[in-house]
């Protein structure tokens, strides 16, 4: 093949793999908003007409026409033909240049993936917008499709006339300033004290390849829709094709980073006539040399000052952030977290709409969906309920605890979702469910023999052994349950729900605290009673689970012929009477016997009341694996449990005598937490 031609089919080559590559990795995030407008048309697929888009869409963020203000635009002709595509691609004007670049580059992805064959689009990311069109779009003011979105937060009513005059005031002037900016960029930002002791801050956007006049009113029209979005809420922003704009009560724009535009040429002054003296010259320089002694140090101050204003804000606004994260954790686990930040619009996406079809589990905390990437990996979706107890403490605490853990043997978390009221959790789909949906089922309990059992019981002890001492972080679930335990499609287990999780150090091994929250009949004694938690606590745990595993039967609901009782009370009876094989599920008709009964011996052990007596982790592994270890006879388990609660009810309090809220297990909910009154600086959003 002639040089040629294999440069040019490399380089209609290279978009392609571009998308591929991306469509693998599943990098693509998802937009604020986008449009698919229908009147332009379709496109066939494979067609010349996408082939030249996609071509067009990949060198836009090249272009070299924004000059580094943030704009671009292209267009390109099909061959053969009179029919053109266009595309504007715009940066918010504090946005860096190679953000705006790796902006424009996700949006080329995801637009046409979202709007597939439609040959008008149009998507909005926080950092930039991307059009494209069959007709021309540049030097065309146009104010539809719109949406907008609004802070959920409200301002007091006795301060909220006093609120909307000083922000009609800050509108105003930015609305001027930035439609007078002039070709390169139409952008300004300012902002202004309100009676209600906050600081507003705004910024207004347009599309510089509009005229003054033009961009005035797009704005107008815009700040017209705040009845609409936001009266009387503490921020707000409205999106249109042409112009949009957005206030706050806390900063959102960063003025160090916007790019100062080129000073226009000075004005020559006519050359001095020759009949200046030279004393005149002299007496002008040194008048000139005098004002540059006073302001060159007065604007030196002045931009010192600003620095270490800006320097104290984001320390201030560091430690406040670090004072929501988890003891011990830094800002940077916030940033890891980001990064797996899905858009609302993806998972809903791959969701169905979260439609009853994809509905794996309904829970105390809102329901479990199953969904589909763009990539062809699924995923569950749990979705907290807007009234569920779980607040953004335990979101960041499961987001930060599960993105770090790495084990076969734990559920993997590949992302979080928190946009406007929404709260959701992304994790890897596990096929078989939860070990609940398995063992408590008279007939579904049958496909687990013995061998399976016992690679459960096993795989949950690895589990616990890397959370307690393995991970780099000493981390007690507090809440280990069979509907916690997932199975994969190999019947191997896998630990999850860490949303009560609690953080140790190294030397770290146990702690007390005044808000209890677990699942009744799982927690062991000291905690549920004292809110004294350690190690042990999970121990106890996973000596309830592994006598359920055992007889098939939860542990407040055991049947032995026609008779009821609990299960760790029925355990010891048979335990002490010699009769312990009467606790095996009947189903077990393969399998090692001593192996069984073995294992009903350690999770008696497990459930001991006497804390120093029950084993370690990593004490069982060994009374697992070798038959030469001996076992310590087991001593009473603690019988507290209130005879009117149910063992699978949640419990959730402060303390002692405060109950909070209660909820069943997750066959029917999720284990409950006490509420956290935490603020959050959320928007919603509105199409229009």
């Amino acid at each position: 093949m002639p040089a040629m031609d294999t440069s040019r089919f490399l380089f209609c080559l290279l978009p392609i793999l571009f998308l591929m590559i991306n469509q693998a990795l599943g990098q693509v995030p998802g937009f604020l908003y986008h449009f698919c407008i229908n009147k332009s048309g379709n496109y066939s697929t494979n067609s010349t007409y996408q082939t030249n888009l996609n071509r067009l869409l990949s060198s836009l963020p090249s272009n070299e026409s924004s000059n580094g203000y943030g704009f671009y635009n292209a267009s390109y002709r099909l061959n053969s033909s009179n029919e053109h595509i266009y595309a504007i691609g715009l940066c918010r004007g504090d946005v860096k240049a190679e953000d705006c670049r790796s902006c424009l580059n996700n949006s080329r992805y995801a637009l046409p993936q979202l709007c597939p064959n439609q040959k008008e689009a149009i998507g909005w990311y926080d950092n930039c917008m991307l059009r494209y069109s069959n007709r021309s779009i540049y030097g065309v003011m146009e104010t539809s499709p719109s949406f907008y979105m609004w802070n959920k937060n409200n301002i007091s009513s006795s301060g909220l006339d006093g609120f909307n005059q000083e922000l009609s005031k800050v509108l105003a002037s930015i609305r001027s300033e930035t439609a007078a900016g002039g070709s390169l960029r139409k952008f300004a930002f300012r902002n202004t004290s309100a009676p209600t002791f906050q600081t507003i801050f705004a910024f207004a956007q347009c599309t510089p390849d509009i005229s003054e006049q033009e961009c005035s009113d797009c704005l107008v029209g815009a700040f017209g829709d705040i009845p609409n979005c936001c009266d009387g809420k503490e921020g707000g922003r409205v999106y249109r094709p042409s112009c949009y704009f957005r206030f706050e009560v806390y900063r959102i724009i960063d003025p160090t980073t916007v790019k100062q535009l080129p000073s226009p040429p000075p004005i020559h002054s006519p050359p001095p006539s020759t009949n200046t003296t030279n004393t005149s010259q002299g007496s002008k320089r040194s008048k000139s040399r005098t004002v540059i002694i006073i302001v060159v140090p007065i604007i030196a101050s002045l931009v010192l000052l600003m620095f270490v204003g800006i320097c104290l804000r984001v320390r201030k606004a560091k430690k406040k952030l670090q004072s929501n994260l988890i003891p011990g954790e830094d800002a940077d686990e916030i940033g890891s977290a980001e990064s797996l930040q899905f858009n609302f619009d993806t998972i809903r996406v791959a969701t169905d709409g979260f439609s009853e079809a994809n509905k794996l589990g309904q829970g105390g905390f809102g329901s479990v969906y199953k969904g589909g990437l763009l990539n062809g990996e699924e995923i569950a979706v749990k979705r907290l309920s807007v009234n569920s107890g779980q607040g953004d403490l335990e979101f960041k605490n499961e987001v930060l605890l599960v993105a770090k853990l790495q084990h076969r043997n734990l559920v993997r978390l590949l992302g979080f979702c928190l946009e406007g009221v929404e709260r959701l959790l992304i994790y890897e789909f596990v096929p078989n469910a939860s070990l609940d949906h398995i063992i408590f089922d008279p007939i579904k309990r049958a496909q687990l023999d013995w061998d399976r059992r016992y690679k459960i019981i096993v795989g949950i002890t690895r589990g616990l052994i890397y959370l307690h001492e393995d991970s780099r972080l000493r981390i007690i679930h507090r809440d280990l349950k069979a509907s916690n335990i997932l199975i994969d499609e190999e019947m191997s287990p896998k630990i999850s729900d860490f949303g009560m999780a609690k953080l140790f150090g190294v030397d770290q091994t146990q702690g007390n605290t005044s808000r209890i929250v677990g699942t009744y009949g799982y927690m062991a004694p000291e905690y549920a009673m004292h809110g004294h938690f350690s190690v042990k606590s999970d121990v106890y745990s996973f000596g309830v689970l592994v006598l359920e595993i055992v007889s098939g039967q939860k542990n407040n609901f055991f049947r032995h012929g026609e008779n009821v009782e609990d299960l760790l009370s029925y355990a010891w009876k048979c335990w002490r009477e010699g009769t312990a094989s009467n606790l095996i599920d009947p189903t077990l008709t393969n399998g090692s016997r001593n192996e069984i009964m073995r294992c009903i011996h350690i999770g008696l052990l497990c459930v001991q009341e006497n804390i120093v007596d029950r084993p370690t982790m990593n004490a069982i592994v060994l009374m697992l694996n070798s038959y030469s270890v001996t076992l310590p006879i087991p001593s009473q388990p603690a019988f507290f449990r209130d005879s009117n609660i149910g063992s699978d009810m949640s419990l959730g309090w402060k303390n002692s005598s405060e109950v909070i809220t209660t909820g069943s297990d997750r066959s029917k909910s999720n284990s409950v937490k006490a509420p956290e009154n935490e603020v959050s600086l959320i928007t919603e959003v509105h199409p229009r």
